[in-house]
This record gives C-alpha cells, sequence and structure tokens, in this order.
C-alpha cells in the first residue's frame, strides 16, 4: 500500500509548524485518518494535539538525523498502523538522509517550503547549499512575515536563479496571501532565426531545455560547449556541454548533450567548440524520453571562456 508523505521544510522559525497545526485542524485535510507525524526538528512554538481535528494523529521526534532509519518507520508503522505521514524536517540537514531512508512505498505527494521572509536572504547568503537542497524538491515556497518593505524581487531571484519550476507565495502578517507574478524573460531570442546562447547564460539555457524540450525542437542553436567523449557512442557523435555550478564549488558537474557532426574525431575531451545546429528530439533505445539532440551544421575550435564553469547567477 502507498503511504503519502507531506513533507514540509525549512529553517528556525519559518512558520512551519503553525501551517501543520493549522493543518490537522482543518476537516478538507483531516478526516480522521490515521496520521504520522515526524517531528524532525524543536522550534519556539510548540503543538497543541488537543486541537487536532480528530485524535488519530501520532508524533514522533526525531533528534538526530542518523536516526532517520528504515528500521524506525517499521517499528512506527507496526505501533502506529498509520496510512500517511506529516514530515516537518530540519532545516540543518540535507534531505537525503530522509529520501534514502524512506520505505519504496512512500511517496512525497506534496513537498512546501517555509521562509522568513526577513532572513531568508542571509540564509541563501551563508548556507546556499541547504538552500539549494530545499527548494529543489519543493513546489511551493511560502516566504511569510512580508509587509510593503519586503523586497520581493530580491526572493524571487534568489528562487528562480535554483528553480523555474516552484511556485511563489507572499504571506503578509494578516494572513493574506499574495502570488508572485513576477515574469522571468529568458535572456536569449526563441524566435531568431539562429539563438545565439551568450556563455553566462548557459546554465539558464541547459535548465529551461530540459524542463520544457517541445519549446525547443527544431530550432537552431549556437553556443560554446566543452567536449566529452563517450565509447558509448558511434564515430560521428561526442557530447558537448558545459560544467555547471548550482550552488558551490562541491556540487559542480558536467551538463552535455549528445551532438551529431560527421567530423567529431576532429576533437578530443577537453576541447572547447563552438556548435552551430537544430535540436531534434530523440527516443531513447530504452523507450523512455524523449531526449535533445544536436544535429550540427556547423562546429569550429573555440577559445575557453572567461568564466569556464557555468552558473545560474
Amino acid at each position: 500500500m502507498e503511504i503519502p508523505v507531506y513533507l514540509f521544510v525549512g529553517f528556525l522559525e519559518s512558520g512551519k509548524t503553525k501551517f501543520i497545526q493549522e493543518t490537522l485542524e482543518d476537516s478538507r485535510f483531516n478526516k480522521g485518518e490515521k496520521t504520522l507525524l515526524l517531528l524532525c526538528e524543536e522550534g519556539m512554538k510548540e503543538y497543541e494535539p488537543s486541537r487536532f481535528l480528530f485524535g488519530d494523529v501520532f508524533v514522533h521526534r526525531v533528534e538526530e538525523e542518523s536516526d532517520l532509519t528504515p528500521k524506525l518507520y517499521k517499528e512506527l508503522l507496526k505501533q502506529h498502523k498509520f496510512t500517511r505521514v506529516i514530515v516537518e524536517y530540519n532545516g540543518m540537514w540535507m534531505l537525503r538522509a530522509l529520501f534514502e531512508s524512506m520505505p519504496q512505498n512512500w511517496l512525497i505527494y506534496q513537498a512546501f517550503l517555509f521562509a522568513d521572509a526577513n532572513t531568508f536572504a542571509s540564509y541563501n547568503a551563508n548556507m546556499r547549499s541547504l538552500v539549494v537542497d530545499k527548494i529543489n524538491v519543493c513546489e511551493l515556497v511560502v516566504f511569510n512575515r512580508t509587509d510593503e518593505k519586503t523586497d520581493r524581487l530580491a526572493l524571487h531571484k534568489i528562487v528562480r536563479g535554483i528553480s523555474r519550476r516552484i511556485d511563489i507565495a507572499f504571506e503578509k502578517r494578516d494572513g493574506s496571501v499574495d502570488y508572485d507574478e513576477i515574469v522571468d524573460p529568458l535572456p536569449f531570442n526563441l524566435n531568431a532565426d539562429v539563438m545565439e546562447i551568450e556563455d553566462r547564460d548557459f546554465a539558464i539555457w541547459y535548465r529551461d531545455l530540459s524542463e520544457d524540450l517541445e519549446k525547443y525542437e527544431g530550432k537552431t542553436i549556437r553556443f560554446k560547449a566543452l567536449v566529452e567523449k563517450s565509447p558509448r557512442l558511434p564515430s560521428y557523435c561526442m557530447i558537448v556541454g558545459r560544467d555547471v555550478m548550482t550552488c558551490c564549488v562541491n556540487d559542480i558537474a558536467y551538463s552535455g548533450l549528445v551532438c551529431r557532426w560527421g567530423d567529431s574525431g576532429l576533437y578530443r575531451k577537453g576541447d572547447w567548440v563552438t556548435v552551430t545546429g537544430k535540436v531534434q528530439l530523440m527516443q531513447k533505445s530504452s523507450g523512455k524520453g524523449p531526449v535533445p539532440v544536436i544535429l550540427a551544421d556547423v562546429v569550429t575550435s573555440a577559445d575557453a571562456p572567461e568564466q569556464p564553469v557555468a552558473t545560474f547567477y
């Protein structure tokens, strides 16, 4: 049986406890289902179980990140026989600890990030890897304690520098909510005969391509790339891409595309090239896909860019 998991993440005093408390008092969500409330941090605000709409909510506190184990979940299920899980996660723990220990039949149904609008920029500046870790898995970030002095554009840019998919909401001190409607224009012309991808925009382009493949099918693009090779590819193919950094040096990873070009053998791993070609979507041999492939018209040698590692900011 699948067990839905509702995941709430954020740093201390970000409003997670208040929202979960109100959710469990709401008849639209809580109709008496047996619920495990897994608390992974102890905030200033305490839960009031007596106000939960029904009593079938079992609270378990997790003191240490290392306590998140399959054995723990098995014991809790045997004891309480719950049918769903709410997790209030510790903002200082990476989510890998939770995801790697979760049973296979536990499925993340919804994931939310709560953040104090007055402190979020500081967390991002000093603990960006933790911020990126949380935003990457959530579908909504709620900035609370906002007012007329809140720099919504600055918060928007932080979030959009990590994810273009997550929704953004601004909760005012009176409880009313505004949803972010700032439109981010892409820094390149989608309708140009040849779409020019500047060095500084590679990371943004690659992410947008990954998230909306169909938008790019048949488009002709030009970009500078670092060549990689794979023995699994035919001789007329190579991989072209860039090293991309999302938040810090430790997460730099190569992001590339297969490029079909008859003279691929002229270039070796580590060469810089400028590629001009058309994006075509192709199915993988495994049946999964589609994946974008560059059908190159022209490939020429190039100098390395001033900033070899592509970033989002």
